[in-house]
C-alpha cells in the first residue's frame, strides 16, 4: 500500500521529526522491560503508511534493536557452551557494545532531530 492511499492523514514535518526521534530514543524506555524493539515496532506499525521519514527511522531502529537482541543471545550461548569461561571474554565485549549502542542511539536521535537519515553500524537489516 502506498503512502497516499488514505492510511490516515500525512504527518506534518514537526510530527515526523518528533516520531522519528522517538523511534530511536524510545528504546531506552522499552529497554527497562528488556524489549527495546517494542517502541520502534509500534511506531513503525502505526506510522508506516503516514510518513516515509518516520517509517525509515522506525525500521532502522527496529533492525538495530533486533540485532542487539540476536547478539545478546549469541553472547549468552557462548558463555553457556564454554561452561562460564567465556565470561572473561564475552562480558568485556558486551560492556563495550552496550556503551557503543548508547552512543549510536544518541547519534541516530540527533540525526532524526536534524531531519537526516541514520544507518546504524553492525546492523542486520531484517525488516524493510
Amino acid at each position: 500500500m502506498s503512502y497516499s492511499q488514505g492510511q490516515g492523514v500525512p504527518l506534518s514535518p514537526s510530527e515526523e521529526k518528533t516520531w522519528s526521534m522517538l523511534a530511536h530514543v524510545g528504546v531506552f524506555i522499552a529497554a527497562w522491560f528488556a524489549m527495546g524493539f517494542l517502541c520502534p515496532l509500534v511506531i513503525w506499525l502505526i506510522f508506516r503508511y503516514r510518513s516515509e521519514v518516520v517509517r525509515r527511522h522506525a525500521v532502522e531502529s527496529l533492525n538495530f534493536q533486533l540485532s542487539l537482541l540476536i547478539y545478546g543471545v549469541v553472547a549468552g550461548i557462548l558463555i553457556l557452551i564454554t561452561f562460564g569461561l567465556g565470561v572473561l571474554i564475552v562480558l568485556p565485549i558486551v560492556a563495550i557494545g552496550a556503551v557503543a549502542a548508547v552512543v549510536v542511539i544518541i547519534r541516530a536521535t540527533m540525526a532524526a532531530s536534524d531531519g537526516r537519515d541514520y544507518r546504524y553500524p553492525l546492523c542486520l537489516r531484517m525488516v524493510k
